[in-house]
């Protein structure tokens, strides 16, 4: 009998669908030639990351229930943003600590949501990808990825197979750029000082690009960078991947 494919719904994200649909798209790619058959549910809405970070717990319910009755039903939901599958995975249960039947549903969906790269690497077992991109790349681990859910090697490992391409490490790959959501919102001068640091950084490098698994880090660093005339190219590493650079410009370019 044929083996079934897991059945992967896509969780798009926000940033993704309102500035970088090719991640989207570099997304379906690697989880197509993974093995796993990808839907993408039509109803499907923000995670309520903003709602939670700003303590507005009603709307990051009710965003929560919906994702919950979209997702719900498939084998696995993946992101390629480490905050929102974060946010599905660590901070929904904990959302209805108060309705048992609701905190059910979330754990699991939780138990079975995970951020793109890992999902690639620790549950569909690749190892290397088919890609190849000519440069020297920088790795920026994003402060949710890293330190919620454990994202670190994962991205690494795949990028080594990828052709052509070589990767530097930066002085501080692990210290936030900045962005935080509406932490750079709140605290402007704090987030420009912080952005600041990561584009000397990675400038330190030489590397002629920088590679992240969360968009809002990009843009965050792809705008300080080019503010300062830096030649730096920055990518998400999914679009790195699954070999589309060739059909989409770098964040904050021109095509």
């Amino acid at each position: 009998m044929p083996v079934r494919r897991p059945r992967v719904a896509l969780f798009v994200t926000c940033l993704v669908d309102l500035y970088r649909p090719s991640v989207g798209f570099a997304a379906l790619r690697l989880l197509e030639r993974a093995g796993c058959e990808v839907v993408v549910p039509r109803g499907q809405t923000c995670c309520g990351q903003p709602a939670y970070n700003s303590g507005d717990r009603a709307d990051a319910r009710d965003l929560a229930r919906r994702v919950i009755e979209e997702f719900l039903p498939y084998d696995h939901t993946v992101a390629p943003s480490g905050s929102c599958a974060a946010m599905i995975r660590h901070h929904y249960p904990a959302l209805f600590a108060d309705d048992p039947q609701e905190r059910a549903r979330a754990e699991r969906l939780a138990a079975k949501t995970h951020e793109l790269v890992s999902f690639l690497a620790d549950v569909m077992g690749v190892e290397r990808v088919e890609a190849q991109y000519d440069g020297v790349a920088a790795y920026h681990d994003s402060c949710s990825g890293l330190r919620e859910l454990g994202i670190r090697d994962q991205p690494r490992r795949l990028l080594a197979s990828v052709r052509g391409l070589t990767l530097k490490e930066l002085a501080e790959p692990e210290v936030c750029c900045g962005f935080g959501g509406t932490f750079c919102v709140k605290y402007p001068d704090i987030s420009t000082r912080m952005v600041a640091d990561k584009a000397r950084d990675v400038a330190a490098t030489g590397a002629d690009t920088l590679l992240a698994g969360d968009l809002g880090c990009l843009l965050n660093i792809a705008g300080r960078l080019r503010r300062e005339g830096s030649p730096v190219h920055v990518r998400h590493v999914a679009e790195v991947l699954a070999g589309i650079t060739g059909e989409v410009a770098p964040i904050g370019e021109a095509r």
